[in-house]
Parts: C-alpha cells; structure tokens; sequence
C-alpha cells in the first residue's frame, strides 16, 4: 500500500473536530493500535509520523493587528467585520504564519520561502503553488485549492461536507521518473496537511528526502506531485521547482553509544538546519541477539526521543522511519528546528505512554541514557 493510502486510512480511523488538526505523514496519525498490528520480523519497517497542528496567523499587516486588537479587545467584532479582518492579504511568506511546525516558520521568517507560480486546472477546480521551501533535507510547498464545492475549507465530495485536508484521495511524488521506494529514489515519505484558519482552501505539502548516502540530494530539484481529490475522476499533475535557499547547514557524525541495564541507545549521524533537525540512531536490546517476541519489539518501538536546545527548549517533534536489524531498531527522526543558532543538543529516550509527541513527564525519561551532542557553527 502506498505511504499516502495507509495515511487516509489511519485518519479515518482517528477523526477530529479540531479546525487546525491537520494530516501529513509525514502521517500525522499515531495510532500505537496500528503499530501493535504491524508484523514483528527483523526487516519490518515503521514510519511514526505525528500531527502538526497549525492554528491561526497572527501576522498580518499593521492596520489589520492594530484594527483586530481594538475590536476583539473591546468585544465589538461582528461576524462580517471579524470575516474582513481575515481576509485581509498575509504581507511577507505565508509560511511565517504556521504555528505548529516551526521549522516551517523559520523558513518565513527567515526569507527562505521561494515564490513559485504553478498551476493546473481541469473544468472548474484549479490548483496553484505559490511558494517552496527547501533546506537539502526537507521540501515543502503550498497549494490553493480553487472548485465551485469548496468553500471556507469545507469540500464537497458529492456525499458529505470534509475539511479540505481529508479530501485528498492520493499523492504521489516524482523525481526523475522515481517515487519513494524505486532503487535508486532520493523520496524517503511525504505528506500534507491544512494550512490554518487564516488560509482554509490551502494546503501545506511536504517531502523528506534520504540524506543517508545511498542516492545524492541535488540543490535543485523538479518534482511532479500527483494529486487526486475525491469525487473528480481526475489526476492533477503540479511540476514544482525547488531550489535549496540555505548553506546554513550542521552536519554531525558523533558516534555517541550509551548504555544502560537493558538498553544501549547510539547516535550516529545528526544534521541541523534552519527548518529540520534530523536525527539517525538506534535502541537496542542488550539481552538478546535478535528480537523473536513480541514484547521485545514492543518495548523498541515504545521508545522516544526528546531533544532539547542549549536553552532547554524542546524541539518540535515532525515524523520519522525505521527498521529493525538485529536486536535493535535504527531509527531517522526529524524535529522542527528552534529559531537561531544552538551550541548542542541534549537527546533523552523515555517511554511513550501516550504517543511520541506527548508531553514527556520526568519519570518517563529513561535514566543514563541522556546524550550531549556538540554542535560546531554552521559554515
């Protein structure tokens, strides 16, 4: 089953009334019944993507925060005032405006956001992209859906009213003729999810590229993006150009191993960039050769990773893939990045109890196990 169809079936399976709850995959459903399910052998691989919740903007232009702070302050704000104010145009990247992923944030704020102008159309229903990101590691772009059964972020899929995030049927990526899993693709998932309240009939797409080695990342890249929408017997092919915007890049092969009663937690490989910080290491069973029981897989994968700044702030925690080897699952975990520049990074596994984004209670981190991973300066 493709990434993307495996995601709509997990959403289907965990819906929400949340205006800003959002799907990527990258997705962002993370049903531990899903990964109980999954079978237990050594070449098993998992994805845990999470959900990035973006809310709405406070960015906009000067008049439209001056004019929203006196009206809502004074409680006077009526529904069509309240509407105007919102649609007021977002002046500078519209990624700036993204509450939940701060990676993304950064990237609009930073000025690393690149204009685009794409567009497909069929009969009534347009698609356009307006703007990329892309740091070498990650890449991102945005979408605004145009069909006479849209409207405010409600899609009309000739059964029921949906959020326009759950009505993406498909998405497929390609890079030079190859999707994620062809030998040689540089795609390692990608996903998608509603770009805020401020911006209903948008959405937000990304892609994770495979640093690992096995196939070089260009600078620049085009990719088709296949896009299918329920209740149109159509395929929407987008050709977006992304060029990498940053040289502000960390790139670490610490080769820290810790270990501790029954686990040994190594990292090998750690990269940092204005939008993703990407973390490659392993958890491993020290009583075992190879994992045979369901438990012990278990107890692998009920594993997190929290990462803090040099300032003790925690990083956002985005989507991530493994696989099992031996007695050990090696795991690629992507965070969004803290905004400016940190001199090292404290990494500490604890026990999930509720999913890997939860809020980590202190006697849930797993003790001597802490890893501190200097960080030289960025070129």
């Amino acid at each position: 089953m493709e990434r993307f169809n495996l995601e709509k079936e997990l959403i289907k399976l965990k819906k929400t009334n949340s205006a800003d709850t959002v799907m990527s995959s990258l997705v962002r459903s993370r049903l531990d019944d899903t990964y109980a399910a999954l079978p237990e052998r050594p070449t098993q691989r998992i994805s845990r993507p999470t959900r990035t919740r973006l809310r709405r903007t406070t960015t906009a232009t000067a008049a439209a925060v001056i004019l929203g702070a006196a009206f809502f302050a004074s409680g006077l704000v009526s529904p069509v005032m309240a509407d105007s104010i919102k649609s007021i145009p977002l002046i500078g990247s519209i990624f700036s405006s993204i509450q939940g992923d701060i990676g993304l944030r950064n990237a609009g704020d930073l000025g690393l956001a690149a204009t685009v102008n794409r567009n497909v159309s069929y009969e009534d229903v347009k698609l356009e992209v307006s703007e990329t990101v892309f740091d070498g590691s990650r890449a991102a772009f945005l979408v605004h859906v145009t069909a006479p059964n849209l409207k405010n972020g409600k899609y009309d899929n000739g059964k029921k009213l949906v959020k326009l995030s759950n009505a993406i049927q498909n998405v497929f990526f390609t890079v030079n003729g190859k999707r994620q899993g062809d030998p040689g693709s540089i795609l390692k998932g990608g996903g998608y999810m509603g770009a805020g309240e401020a911006h209903p009939d948008m959405l937000i797409f990304e892609e994770v590229l495979d640093t690992s080695g096995g196939g070089s990342v260009p600078d620049s890249f085009n990719a088709e993006v296949t896009i299918i929408l329920e209740g149109i017997d159509h395929e929407f092919k987008l050709d977006v150009p992304f060029r990498k915007t940053t040289d502000n890049i960390i790139n670490v092969h610490p080769n820290a191993v810790v270990t501790k009663n029954e686990f040994t937690f190594s990292v090998t490989d750690l990269q940092v960039t204005p939008l993703t910080t990407r973390v490659n290491y392993s958890i491993a069973l020290n009583n075992v050769q190879s994992l045979e029981q369901e438990d012990e897989y278990k107890k692998l994968r009920r594993v997190g990773i929290a990462a803090f700044d040099d300032q003790g702030r925690k990083l956002p925690e985005l989507h991530g893939d493994g696989a099992y080897e031996g007695n050990r699952l090696n795991y690629d975990r992507r965070y969004a990045s803290t905004l400016g520049t940190t001199k090292y990074l404290i990494l500490k596994p604890f026990v999930i109890k509720d999913d890997f984004t939860e809020n980590v209670k202190e006697d849930q981190y797993i003790k001597g196990l802490e890893t501190k991973i200097e960080l030289p300066a960025s070129k």
